[in-house]
């Protein structure tokens, strides 16, 4: 076993223990990797406090980081020590399913293995994060940094970038499509830049009116409060929903226009609906959970060639009880980045 430090839960506590972590000895197809940059997300809080079904003892969250590789396995050609990488929220799967052979391994039909919380495939350990100075995984499900990509700003790529990539890319989002993000957070900001980026006519629909000017800087061309929806009804072809807690649909599905999609990535809990609100208009209502191998390559790719990371704000590791406390308040713009180092 190899020995590292983490930060972890206990009692559904925000107020993480910094503790020893054991990783596996490396497979044939592992590397090893030196965790420089985790994002904070806000499925780490739905962990901790129990509400998506991984176990909560001895939680160590993180599934969005970038770092260096130490070590690699004997079977390892692609990476060597040194190469900056991204690893995201899945770190394995079956690869012959349906879904992983559609490219689509975080929905594997034998079972995904998430970044922390999950069965490893092999032992059947529970996987721990990357709140931790050290990460251990297969080769295949760690991706190469781009150059021109600052590594703590683009680490919230590989959660909540991808979040955001699959469904615009799945409603076919380019110059003349109409797109709205409900929620301007974490998710919401980046699914504004990578709309805008597409090509896409992007507005955001926020409860908070001071968040205008950050919309328009970020690539929006419009922006709505609550109280103004009836002046956009029917209006968009798609509705990335990022708000992060129990919310009524029914105002989201009345912005949509003809055959529009609600897509819900920010609350994973029961939502009522009212099946007319899909009716009238033909509607859709979906949901996406991060990426697979291809999506999340391509994004990546993308986020590069446009210039595109997370606007964050850095803490040290040790300050991640005050990451996780001000962004259950929404006190963050856009997404609190954990810097490892700290760790030694």
């Amino acid at each position: 076993m190899r020995l590292t430090t983490g930060w972890q839960s206990t009692g559904n506590s925000t107020a993480l223990e910094r503790v020893p972590i054991e990783r596996r000895d490396l497979r044939d197809d592992d590397l090893a990797v030196r965790v420089d940059y985790c994002g904070v997300c806000h499925s780490d809080l739905h962990a901790i406090h129990g509400l998506v079904g991984k176990p909560t003892d001895g939680l160590v969250p993180g599934h969005e980081f970038t770092g260096t590789v130490t070590a690699v396995g004997s079977a390892v050609t692609e990476f060597a020590p040194g190469d900056r990488v991204a690893v995201g929220t899945c770190v394995d799967s079956c690869g012959v399913c349906d879904m992983c052979r559609a490219g689509q391994e975080n929905y594997c039909l034998r079972g995904a293995v998430s970044t922390y919380g999950g069965t490893d495939r092999i032992d059947g350990t529970t996987t721990k994060g990357g709140y931790s100075r050290e990460y251990v995984l297969r080769s295949d499900f760690a991706y190469r940094l781009p150059e021109g990509l600052e590594p703590a700003a683009a680490a919230p790529l590989m959660c909540a970038g991808i979040t955001m990539w699959e469904p615009l890319r799945a409603a076919g989002v380019g110059p003349g499509s109409r797109v709205a993000v409900a929620g301007l957070g974490g998710l919401g900001h980046l699914g504004v830049k990578l709309a805008a980026a597409l090509g896409a006519e992007v507005t955001v629909l926020s409860r908070s009116p001071g968040k205008a000017a950050d919309a328009v800087s970020l690539g929006a061309t419009g922006f709505v409060t609550e109280e103004r929806f009836a002046e956009a009804f029917g209006r968009f072809d798609l509705i990335l929903d990022t708000i992060p807690g129990p919310h009524d649909l029914a105002p989201l599905l009345s912005l949509l226009g003809l055959d529009g999609t609600l897509c819900v990535v920010g609350y994973p809990r029961e939502v009522p609906v009212q099946l007319m609100n899909l009716t009238f208009g033909r509607k859709k209502l979906t949901s996406s959970g991060t990426g697979g191998r291809r999506g999340t390559a391509e994004m990546l790719a993308f986020a590069a060639e446009q210039g595109i990371t997370a606007d964050i704000e850095l803490l040290p590791s040790a300050r991640v009880e005050e990451a996780l406390t001000r962004l259950e308040k929404g006190d963050v713009r856009y997404r609190f980045v954990l810097d490892l180092a700290d760790l030694g």
